[in-house]
C-alpha cells in the first residue's frame, strides 16, 4: 500500500492530510503554525501519523503547501497553494470551476478547467479587509473570541453596513456602530457581508461560473457560506464540515499520490 502527505502550511494553521493509494484519509492533523514553521509542521506530521496508525517510513511522497511550504524541511516537493486548492476542490468536487478560497491572511479566487488546473486567478489587493483577519479583529474589538464569531453573526437581526476598507481602520468603525447602538450581532454579521462582497469582485475579475466550491478557514463559519449561497445560488459546494480547513492539505496529498504512481511507473 502506497500513502502520501500533503501539508498545508498556513500563516495561521498548519494542516497535515494522509492518503493511502485509494485515495481514503488515513489520518489527519491541524495546529496552529506559530513563529516556528519547520517545528510546526514536524508536529502536525507526526500528530497525523501517529492518528493514522503509521510510520514515518511508510510515507512515500510528501508535499507542502501554503505560506510556510518552502519551510517544511521533509518535504520531497512543494506546490503553490492555488495549484493545492484547485486539486483538493476537484477531489471533494469533481465538477468545480471555480475556487473561493478565504483565509486568515489572503483571499484568492481561481477559475479551473474540466480537469482540476488553474486557468486564471485574483489574489486579494486590499491588505487585510478580504480576509479572515478582518472578521477576527471585528470580534476581538467587540470583547469575543474568534470560535464565536459565526454563534454571533447567526443571532443578527439585520446586519449593519461595514465598509471593510481595511482591518486596520476596523476598531474605530466598530466603536462608531456601538456608540450608535448597533448590536454587536449585527456588526459581526455586517463584516462577514462586506468580506462576501469583495470576494464577489475578485469572482468577477477571473469570471469564474459555476460550479462554485468554497474553501479556506472562514468557510468553518456557516454564516459566510451561507451568505455566499445568498448571492451566488445553490451552486455553491463547501467540504464537510470537519475537513473543511484542509482541502489544501487533501490536494497535495493526491498530487504526492500522483507523483508516486508516476515513480512506480518509471522504476517499472
Amino acid at each position: 500500500m502506497r500513502y502520501a502527505a500533503g501539508i498545508d502550511q498556513g500563516s495561521t494553521y498548519t494542516k497535515v492530510v494522509l492518503l493511502d493509494q485509494d485515495l481514503r484519509l488515513r489520518g489527519k492533523a491541524l495546529q496552529r503554525t506559530g513563529f516556528r514553521l519547520a517545528e510546526a509542521a514536524e508536529s502536525a506530521f507526526a500528530e497525523a501519523l501517529q492518528a493514522a496508525g503509521l510510520r514515518r517510513d511508510q510515507i512515500g511522497y510528501v508535499v507542502s503547501t501554503g505560506y510556510g511550504r518552502h519551510q517544511v524541511p521533509f518535504r520531497d516537493t512543494q506546490v503553490t497553494d492555488l495549484t493545492a486548492h484547485a486539486r483538493g476542490a476537484s477531489f471533494f468536487f469533481p465538477g468545480t470551476r471555480t475556487v473561493l478560497d478565504v483565509g486568515g491572511q489572503t483571499m484568492k479566487v481561481s477559475r479551473l478547467d474540466e480537469t482540476g488546473k488553474v486557468l486564471s486567478f485574483r489574489l486579494n489587493d486590499k491588505c487585510a479587509a478580504g480576509t479572515g483577519t478582518f472578521l477576527e479583529k471585528t470580534a476581538r474589538y467587540m470583547g469575543y473570541p474568534v470560535e464565536e464569531i459565526g454563534a454571533l453573526a447567526d443571532t443578527s437581526k439585520e446586519g449593519a453596513t461595514i465598509s471593510g476598507v481595511c482591518a486596520v481602520f476596523a476598531e474605530s468603525e466598530v466603536i462608531n456602530q456601538l456608540s450608535n447602538g448597533c448590536a454587536p450581532a449585527d456588526i459581526m454579521y455586517g463584516a462577514i457581508r462586506s468580506l462576501v462582497e469583495r470576494t464577489m469582485q475578485l469572482l468577477k475579475r477571473v469570471r469564474g461560473e459555476p460550479e462554485y466550491t468554497l474553501v479556506g478557514g472562514i468557510t468553518r463559519f456557516e454564516s459566510f457560506s451561507r451568505v455566499v449561497r445568498e448571492t451566488l445560488g445553490p451552486q455553491v459546494q463547501v467540504p464537510p464540515v470537519d475537513l473543511v480547513q484542509y482541502n489544501g492539505a487533501f490536494g497535495a496529498a493526491r498530487l504526492g499520490l500522483r507523483r508516486l504512481e508516476k515513480l512506480s511507473l518509471a522504476t517499472s
